[in-house]
Protein backbone atom coordinates (compact mmCIF):
# COMPACT_ATOMS: atom_id res chain seq x y z
CA UNK A 1 0.00 0.00 0.00
CA UNK A 2 1.59 3.21 -1.48
CA UNK A 3 1.94 6.54 0.99
CA UNK A 4 -1.55 8.01 -0.55
CA UNK A 5 -3.39 4.97 0.68
CA UNK A 6 -3.20 5.60 4.59
CA UNK A 7 -6.82 6.23 5.26
CA UNK A 8 -8.17 9.29 6.90
CA UNK A 9 -10.94 8.40 9.04
CA UNK A 10 -13.83 10.35 9.04
CA UNK A 11 -17.69 10.43 9.01
CA UNK A 12 -19.06 9.89 5.69
CA UNK A 13 -21.89 12.16 3.88
CA UNK A 14 -23.90 8.69 3.65
CA UNK A 15 -23.63 7.88 7.36
CA UNK A 16 -24.50 11.50 8.40
CA UNK A 17 -28.18 10.57 6.09
CA UNK A 18 -28.21 6.91 7.83
CA UNK A 19 -28.97 8.69 10.92
CA UNK A 20 -33.03 9.12 10.79
CA UNK A 21 -33.74 5.53 10.80
CA UNK A 22 -36.76 6.83 8.29
CA UNK A 23 -34.45 8.20 5.31
CA UNK A 24 -33.72 5.73 2.87
CA UNK A 25 -30.95 6.77 0.43
CA UNK A 26 -31.14 7.00 -3.39
CA UNK A 27 -28.51 5.47 -5.03
CA UNK A 28 -28.48 6.02 -8.88
CA UNK A 29 -27.05 3.73 -10.84
CA UNK A 30 -28.30 5.32 -14.69
CA UNK A 31 -24.29 5.74 -15.68
CA UNK A 32 -22.76 2.34 -14.80
CA UNK A 33 -25.45 -0.24 -14.66
CA UNK A 34 -27.96 1.79 -16.61
CA UNK A 35 -24.57 2.24 -19.05
CA UNK A 36 -23.80 -1.23 -19.52
CA UNK A 37 -26.72 -1.99 -21.51
CA UNK A 38 -26.91 -2.10 -25.11
CA UNK A 39 -27.78 1.20 -26.86
CA UNK A 40 -27.07 3.10 -23.53
CA UNK A 41 -22.82 3.94 -23.72
CA UNK A 42 -22.24 7.16 -22.50
CA UNK A 43 -20.09 9.66 -23.30
CA UNK A 44 -18.06 11.88 -20.45
CA UNK A 45 -19.74 15.08 -21.72
CA UNK A 46 -22.77 13.14 -21.40
CA UNK A 47 -22.25 11.83 -18.32
CA UNK A 48 -21.06 15.55 -16.55
CA UNK A 49 -24.69 16.56 -18.03
CA UNK A 50 -26.76 13.50 -16.46
CA UNK A 51 -24.94 14.03 -13.36
CA UNK A 52 -25.70 17.44 -13.05
CA UNK A 53 -29.96 16.97 -13.14
CA UNK A 54 -29.57 13.83 -10.92
CA UNK A 55 -27.83 16.23 -8.58
CA UNK A 56 -30.89 18.55 -8.91
CA UNK A 57 -32.92 16.00 -8.48
CA UNK A 58 -31.35 15.40 -4.62
CA UNK A 59 -30.15 11.88 -5.56
CA UNK A 60 -27.77 11.25 -2.62
CA UNK A 61 -25.40 8.92 -3.96
CA UNK A 62 -24.17 8.63 -7.87
CA UNK A 63 -22.87 5.46 -9.12
CA UNK A 64 -20.92 6.98 -11.66
CA UNK A 65 -19.44 4.46 -13.20
CA UNK A 66 -16.80 0.91 -13.41
CA UNK A 67 -13.09 2.40 -13.08
CA UNK A 68 -11.57 -0.69 -13.91
CA UNK A 69 -13.94 -1.85 -17.14
CA UNK A 70 -11.38 0.83 -19.71
CA UNK A 71 -9.15 3.96 -18.97
CA UNK A 72 -11.92 5.95 -20.46
CA UNK A 73 -14.84 4.85 -17.73
CA UNK A 74 -11.82 5.68 -15.28
CA UNK A 75 -11.60 9.44 -17.03
CA UNK A 76 -15.45 9.64 -17.08
CA UNK A 77 -15.63 8.61 -13.32
CA UNK A 78 -12.92 11.07 -12.41
CA UNK A 79 -14.29 14.14 -14.46
CA UNK A 80 -18.48 14.11 -12.98
CA UNK A 81 -16.56 13.68 -9.30
CA UNK A 82 -14.47 16.83 -10.33
CA UNK A 83 -17.33 18.93 -12.25
CA UNK A 84 -20.78 18.34 -9.71
CA UNK A 85 -20.67 19.00 -6.19
CA UNK A 86 -23.27 17.39 -3.85
CA UNK A 87 -23.71 14.38 -4.03
CA UNK A 88 -21.66 10.77 -2.95
CA UNK A 89 -19.93 9.21 -6.10
CA UNK A 90 -19.17 5.71 -6.31
CA UNK A 91 -17.48 3.29 -8.68
CA UNK A 92 -17.85 -0.68 -9.00
CA UNK A 93 -15.16 -2.33 -8.13
CA UNK A 94 -14.45 -6.60 -8.43
CA UNK A 95 -13.78 -8.42 -5.35
CA UNK A 96 -9.44 -7.32 -6.08
CA UNK A 97 -6.90 -4.67 -5.45
CA UNK A 98 -6.68 -3.77 -9.15
CA UNK A 99 -10.73 -2.83 -9.30
CA UNK A 100 -10.38 -1.01 -6.19
CA UNK A 101 -7.42 0.96 -6.80
CA UNK A 102 -9.27 2.58 -10.17
CA UNK A 103 -11.91 3.47 -8.35
CA UNK A 104 -9.72 5.16 -5.66
CA UNK A 105 -7.86 7.40 -8.37
CA UNK A 106 -11.03 8.18 -10.46
CA UNK A 107 -12.79 9.41 -7.39
CA UNK A 108 -9.69 11.44 -5.64
CA UNK A 109 -11.58 15.09 -7.28
CA UNK A 110 -14.39 14.10 -4.63
CA UNK A 111 -14.10 15.08 -1.14
CA UNK A 112 -13.04 12.19 1.50
CA UNK A 113 -16.45 12.20 2.99
CA UNK A 114 -18.31 11.84 -0.42
CA UNK A 115 -15.98 9.08 -2.41
CA UNK A 116 -17.81 5.21 -1.76
CA UNK A 117 -16.25 2.22 -3.23
CA UNK A 118 -18.83 -0.46 -3.54
CA UNK A 119 -17.23 -3.67 -4.39
CA UNK A 120 -18.95 -7.31 -5.24
CA UNK A 121 -18.68 -11.18 -6.05
CA UNK A 122 -21.07 -13.64 -7.33
CA UNK A 123 -22.55 -15.85 -3.93
CA UNK A 124 -24.92 -17.95 -5.59
CA UNK A 125 -24.10 -21.77 -6.46
CA UNK A 126 -24.29 -21.24 -10.13
CA UNK A 127 -21.63 -17.94 -10.07
CA UNK A 128 -19.49 -19.78 -7.60
CA UNK A 129 -19.22 -23.34 -9.93
CA UNK A 130 -19.95 -21.80 -13.59
CA UNK A 131 -18.47 -18.06 -13.40
CA UNK A 132 -15.70 -17.89 -10.32
CA UNK A 133 -14.83 -21.96 -10.06
CA UNK A 134 -14.40 -20.96 -6.06
CA UNK A 135 -15.51 -22.71 -3.00
CA UNK A 136 -17.36 -21.26 -0.40
CA UNK A 137 -14.61 -20.88 1.73
CA UNK A 138 -12.78 -19.00 -1.33
CA UNK A 139 -15.82 -16.73 -2.23
CA UNK A 140 -16.08 -15.56 1.43
CA UNK A 141 -12.51 -15.24 2.43
CA UNK A 142 -12.11 -13.09 -1.21
CA UNK A 143 -15.00 -11.00 -0.41
CA UNK A 144 -13.41 -10.12 3.31
CA UNK A 145 -10.09 -9.28 1.85
CA UNK A 146 -11.68 -7.14 -0.85
CA UNK A 147 -13.47 -5.32 1.64
CA UNK A 148 -10.65 -5.13 4.52
CA UNK A 149 -8.30 -3.64 1.59
CA UNK A 150 -11.64 -0.89 0.22
CA UNK A 151 -11.66 0.31 4.12
CA UNK A 152 -8.21 1.26 3.95
CA UNK A 153 -8.69 3.36 1.31
CA UNK A 154 -12.19 4.71 1.85
CA UNK A 155 -14.40 5.86 4.73
CA UNK A 156 -17.84 4.57 2.84
CA UNK A 157 -17.79 1.06 1.74
CA UNK A 158 -20.24 -0.86 0.09
CA UNK A 159 -20.55 -4.65 -0.01
CA UNK A 160 -22.34 -6.40 -2.94
CA UNK A 161 -23.59 -10.01 -2.65
CA UNK A 162 -24.36 -10.51 -6.25
CA UNK A 163 -27.25 -13.10 -7.04
CA UNK A 164 -28.33 -12.50 -3.79
CA UNK A 165 -31.82 -14.32 -3.97
CA UNK A 166 -30.34 -17.48 -5.31
CA UNK A 167 -27.78 -17.82 -2.93
CA UNK A 168 -28.02 -20.56 0.11
CA UNK A 169 -29.94 -18.22 3.15
CA UNK A 170 -27.23 -19.32 5.71
CA UNK A 171 -23.97 -18.87 3.29
CA UNK A 172 -25.41 -14.97 2.39
CA UNK A 173 -25.92 -13.90 6.21
CA UNK A 174 -22.15 -15.50 6.42
CA UNK A 175 -20.57 -13.23 4.06
CA UNK A 176 -22.66 -10.22 4.42
CA UNK A 177 -21.89 -10.37 8.09
CA UNK A 178 -18.34 -10.76 7.39
CA UNK A 179 -18.35 -8.31 5.06
CA UNK A 180 -19.48 -5.71 7.30
CA UNK A 181 -16.84 -7.14 10.06
CA UNK A 182 -14.73 -6.40 7.81
CA UNK A 183 -15.39 -2.68 7.36
CA UNK A 184 -18.42 -2.65 5.24
CA UNK A 185 -21.44 0.22 6.07
CA UNK A 186 -23.81 -0.51 3.28
CA UNK A 187 -24.70 -4.37 2.19
CA UNK A 188 -26.32 -4.78 -1.02
CA UNK A 189 -28.60 -7.56 -1.25
CA UNK A 190 -28.88 -7.54 -5.36
CA UNK A 191 -31.60 -9.06 -7.23
CA UNK A 192 -29.24 -9.75 -9.72
CA UNK A 193 -30.98 -11.83 -12.46
CA UNK A 194 -34.63 -10.73 -11.44
CA UNK A 195 -35.69 -14.14 -9.66
CA UNK A 196 -37.22 -13.10 -6.77
CA UNK A 197 -40.89 -12.32 -5.60
CA UNK A 198 -41.60 -9.40 -3.08
CA UNK A 199 -42.81 -11.91 -0.07
CA UNK A 200 -39.10 -13.14 -0.53
CA UNK A 201 -37.58 -10.00 -0.40
CA UNK A 202 -39.25 -8.44 2.42
CA UNK A 203 -38.64 -11.89 4.51
CA UNK A 204 -34.74 -11.85 3.32
CA UNK A 205 -34.32 -8.17 4.68
CA UNK A 206 -36.20 -9.08 8.14
CA UNK A 207 -34.18 -12.36 8.46
CA UNK A 208 -30.34 -10.73 7.64
CA UNK A 209 -31.36 -7.45 9.55
CA UNK A 210 -32.17 -9.27 12.86
CA UNK A 211 -29.07 -11.18 12.61
CA UNK A 212 -26.47 -8.75 11.41
CA UNK A 213 -27.75 -5.93 13.30
CA UNK A 214 -27.11 -7.24 16.51
CA UNK A 215 -23.48 -6.87 15.80
CA UNK A 216 -23.56 -4.05 13.52
CA UNK A 217 -26.52 -1.87 14.37
CA UNK A 218 -25.82 1.02 12.23
CA UNK A 219 -25.24 -1.17 8.50
CA UNK A 220 -27.51 0.31 5.97
CA UNK A 221 -29.16 -2.75 3.98
CA UNK A 222 -29.48 -1.92 0.20
CA UNK A 223 -32.13 -2.68 -2.63
CA UNK A 224 -30.59 -3.83 -5.87
CA UNK A 225 -33.29 -5.40 -8.45
CA UNK A 226 -33.43 -6.03 -12.26
CA UNK A 227 -36.65 -6.61 -13.45
CA UNK A 228 -36.56 -9.62 -15.62
CA UNK A 229 -39.78 -10.98 -14.40
CA UNK A 230 -41.41 -7.18 -13.93
CA UNK A 231 -41.29 -6.93 -10.50
CA UNK A 232 -38.02 -4.77 -10.05
CA UNK A 233 -40.08 -1.94 -8.36
CA UNK A 234 -42.28 -4.03 -6.12
CA UNK A 235 -39.71 -5.79 -4.86
CA UNK A 236 -37.26 -2.46 -4.09
CA UNK A 237 -41.03 -1.08 -2.21
CA UNK A 238 -40.99 -5.04 -0.63
CA UNK A 239 -37.18 -4.20 0.56
CA UNK A 240 -38.37 -0.80 2.38
CA UNK A 241 -40.75 -2.99 4.52
CA UNK A 242 -38.31 -5.45 5.14
CA UNK A 243 -35.94 -2.57 6.57
CA UNK A 244 -33.73 -1.46 3.64
CA UNK A 245 -33.07 2.01 4.35
CA UNK A 246 -31.12 2.59 0.40
CA UNK A 247 -32.20 1.89 -3.08
CA UNK A 248 -30.74 1.67 -6.00
CA UNK A 249 -32.26 1.95 -9.41
CA UNK A 250 -31.96 3.93 -12.60
CA UNK A 251 -33.92 6.75 -14.61
CA UNK A 252 -36.58 5.28 -16.92
CA UNK A 253 -35.37 1.70 -15.43
CA UNK A 254 -32.50 1.15 -18.16
CA UNK A 255 -30.20 -1.65 -17.13
CA UNK A 256 -28.87 -4.74 -17.99
CA UNK A 257 -31.31 -7.04 -19.81
CA UNK A 258 -34.57 -5.94 -18.76
CA UNK A 259 -33.46 -2.83 -16.46
CA UNK A 260 -33.28 -1.99 -12.90
CA UNK A 261 -35.60 -0.48 -10.97
CA UNK A 262 -36.97 2.39 -12.06
CA UNK A 263 -35.57 4.93 -9.75
CA UNK A 264 -38.53 7.83 -10.70
CA UNK A 265 -41.28 5.09 -9.95
CA UNK A 266 -39.78 4.31 -6.25
CA UNK A 267 -39.30 7.67 -5.20
CA UNK A 268 -43.08 8.17 -6.13
CA UNK A 269 -44.45 5.43 -4.35
CA UNK A 270 -42.73 6.14 -1.21
CA UNK A 271 -43.52 9.54 -1.82
CA UNK A 272 -47.50 8.98 -2.37
CA UNK A 273 -48.27 6.09 -0.01
CA UNK A 274 -45.91 7.49 2.60
CA UNK A 275 -48.91 6.37 4.74
CA UNK A 276 -47.71 2.54 4.02
CA UNK A 277 -44.54 2.84 4.10
CA UNK A 278 -43.37 5.66 6.53
CA UNK A 279 -40.38 6.54 5.02
CA UNK A 280 -38.97 9.85 2.86
CA UNK A 281 -36.74 10.42 0.66
CA UNK A 282 -34.02 13.68 -0.19
CA UNK A 283 -35.49 13.62 -3.63
CA UNK A 284 -37.13 16.71 -5.50
CA UNK A 285 -39.64 15.04 -7.61
CA UNK A 286 -40.29 18.06 -9.43
CA UNK A 287 -37.03 16.62 -11.51
CA UNK A 288 -37.61 13.71 -12.12
CA UNK A 289 -39.73 14.47 -15.93
CA UNK A 290 -36.44 16.30 -16.82
CA UNK A 291 -33.87 13.98 -15.78
CA UNK A 292 -35.94 11.47 -17.86
CA UNK A 293 -36.16 13.49 -20.78
CA UNK A 294 -32.43 14.19 -21.02
CA UNK A 295 -31.33 10.86 -20.83
CA UNK A 296 -33.98 10.32 -23.57
CA UNK A 297 -31.97 12.84 -25.55
CA UNK A 298 -28.10 11.56 -24.49
CA UNK A 299 -29.20 8.07 -25.51
CA UNK A 300 -31.17 8.58 -28.30
CA UNK A 301 -33.93 6.40 -27.10
CA UNK A 302 -37.59 6.87 -26.38
CA UNK A 303 -39.80 5.77 -23.70
CA UNK A 304 -43.38 4.13 -24.07
CA UNK A 305 -46.41 6.88 -23.42
CA UNK A 306 -47.77 4.68 -20.92
CA UNK A 307 -44.46 4.52 -19.27
CA UNK A 308 -45.35 5.21 -15.00
CA UNK A 309 -44.54 8.41 -13.67
CA UNK A 310 -42.87 10.40 -16.21
CA UNK A 311 -44.61 8.62 -19.77
CA UNK A 312 -46.83 11.33 -21.91
CA UNK A 313 -49.73 9.61 -21.24
CA UNK A 314 -49.14 9.59 -17.22
CA UNK A 315 -51.23 12.45 -17.07
CA UNK A 316 -53.41 12.45 -20.26
CA UNK A 317 -56.96 11.97 -20.54
CA UNK A 318 -59.07 11.26 -23.35
CA UNK A 319 -62.08 9.03 -22.36
CA UNK A 320 -65.06 10.64 -21.45
CA UNK A 321 -66.40 9.48 -17.94
CA UNK A 322 -62.37 10.08 -17.20
CA UNK A 323 -62.23 13.44 -18.21
CA UNK A 324 -65.27 14.82 -16.84
CA UNK A 325 -64.24 13.56 -13.34
CA UNK A 326 -61.12 15.61 -13.64
CA UNK A 327 -63.28 19.07 -14.59
CA UNK A 328 -64.66 17.96 -11.44
CA UNK A 329 -61.54 17.62 -9.43
CA UNK A 330 -58.32 16.05 -10.18
CA UNK A 331 -58.28 13.72 -7.59
CA UNK A 332 -60.88 11.58 -8.74
CA UNK A 333 -58.43 9.99 -11.82
CA UNK A 334 -54.49 11.54 -10.81
CA UNK A 335 -53.16 10.22 -6.96
CA UNK A 336 -50.34 12.99 -7.82
CA UNK A 337 -50.16 16.14 -9.29
CA UNK A 338 -48.32 16.59 -12.35
CA UNK A 339 -46.55 19.41 -10.97
CA UNK A 340 -44.82 17.01 -8.42
CA UNK A 341 -42.60 14.87 -11.15
CA UNK A 342 -41.79 18.05 -13.48
CA UNK A 343 -44.54 18.60 -15.76
CA UNK A 344 -46.86 21.73 -16.17
CA UNK A 345 -50.49 20.17 -15.68
CA UNK A 346 -52.68 17.32 -16.88
CA UNK A 347 -54.09 17.32 -19.81
CA UNK A 348 -57.28 15.76 -21.84
CA UNK A 349 -56.60 14.14 -25.34
CA UNK A 350 -59.81 14.77 -27.52
CA UNK A 351 -60.69 11.61 -29.43
CA UNK A 352 -63.38 9.43 -30.11
CA UNK A 353 -63.62 8.93 -26.06
CA UNK A 354 -64.02 12.29 -24.93
CA UNK A 355 -67.03 13.61 -23.75
CA UNK A 356 -69.28 16.84 -24.21
CA UNK A 357 -67.93 18.15 -21.24
CA UNK A 358 -64.31 18.24 -21.90
CA UNK A 359 -65.19 18.92 -25.44
CA UNK A 360 -66.95 22.40 -24.53
CA UNK A 361 -64.48 22.72 -21.87
CA UNK A 362 -61.90 22.91 -24.66
CA UNK A 363 -64.25 25.46 -27.37
CA UNK A 364 -64.17 27.45 -24.01
CA UNK A 365 -60.64 27.80 -23.49
CA UNK A 366 -59.57 28.42 -27.02
CA UNK A 367 -62.49 31.57 -27.23
CA UNK A 368 -64.97 29.21 -29.08
CA UNK A 369 -68.11 28.74 -26.13
CA UNK A 370 -70.71 26.21 -27.17
CA UNK A 371 -73.92 25.02 -25.33
CA UNK A 372 -77.15 23.98 -25.60
CA UNK A 373 -78.30 23.08 -29.21
CA UNK A 374 -74.90 23.80 -30.56
CA UNK A 375 -73.11 22.01 -28.12
CA UNK A 376 -74.81 18.31 -29.47
CA UNK A 377 -74.46 19.35 -33.30
CA UNK A 378 -70.97 20.21 -32.46
CA UNK A 379 -70.52 16.62 -30.50
CA UNK A 380 -72.23 14.84 -33.24
CA UNK A 381 -69.67 16.27 -35.17
CA UNK A 382 -66.81 15.61 -33.22
CA UNK A 383 -67.45 12.27 -33.31
CA UNK A 384 -67.68 11.54 -36.69
CA UNK A 385 -64.74 13.46 -37.38
CA UNK A 386 -62.79 11.61 -34.66
CA UNK A 387 -63.42 8.31 -35.95
CA UNK A 388 -61.91 9.39 -39.48
CA UNK A 389 -58.73 10.69 -38.39
CA UNK A 390 -58.70 9.57 -34.35
CA UNK A 391 -57.09 13.16 -32.00
CA UNK A 392 -58.83 15.91 -32.64
CA UNK A 393 -56.50 19.17 -32.44
CA UNK A 394 -57.90 22.94 -32.17
CA UNK A 395 -57.26 23.45 -36.00
CA UNK A 396 -60.02 20.50 -36.35
CA UNK A 397 -62.44 22.00 -33.47
CA UNK A 398 -62.85 25.40 -34.72
CA UNK A 399 -63.63 23.70 -38.48
CA UNK A 400 -66.22 21.57 -36.94
CA UNK A 401 -68.05 24.46 -34.91
CA UNK A 402 -67.63 26.57 -38.06
CA UNK A 403 -69.30 23.89 -39.70
CA UNK A 404 -72.05 23.54 -37.20
CA UNK A 405 -72.55 27.32 -37.29
CA UNK A 406 -73.12 27.50 -40.88
CA UNK A 407 -69.91 29.29 -41.54
CA UNK A 408 -67.85 26.46 -43.56
CA UNK A 409 -69.46 24.95 -46.72
CA UNK A 410 -69.16 21.89 -45.55
CA UNK A 411 -71.67 22.35 -42.85
CA UNK A 412 -73.43 19.34 -44.59
CA UNK A 413 -70.79 16.43 -43.89
CA UNK A 414 -71.84 17.14 -39.77
CA UNK A 415 -75.85 16.96 -40.13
Amino acid sequence: MTAEHVRVSGVSRTAEIAADPNRVIVFDTTMRDGEQAPGFSMSAQAKVKMAQVLKDLGVDVIEAGFAAASPGDEDCIRRVAGEVEGPVFCSLSRANEKDIDATFRALQPAPKSHRRCHTFIGTSPIHRTAKLKMSTNEVLSTAVRSVEYAASLFDDVEFSAEDAFRTEPEFLADVLEAAADAGARTLNVPDTVGYATPEEVCETYRALAARIHKRHPHVIFSAHCHDDLGMAVANSLAAVEGGARQVEGAINGIGERAGNASIEEVIMALKVREDRYGVTTGADSRHLVRASKILCEITETVIARNKSVVGINAFAHEAGIHQHGMLADSRTYEIMRPQDVGFESSWFVLGKHSGRHAIAKRAETIGRPIEGERLVAVVAGFKQRADQIGEINDAELIAIIDAVDGVSETVAQYA
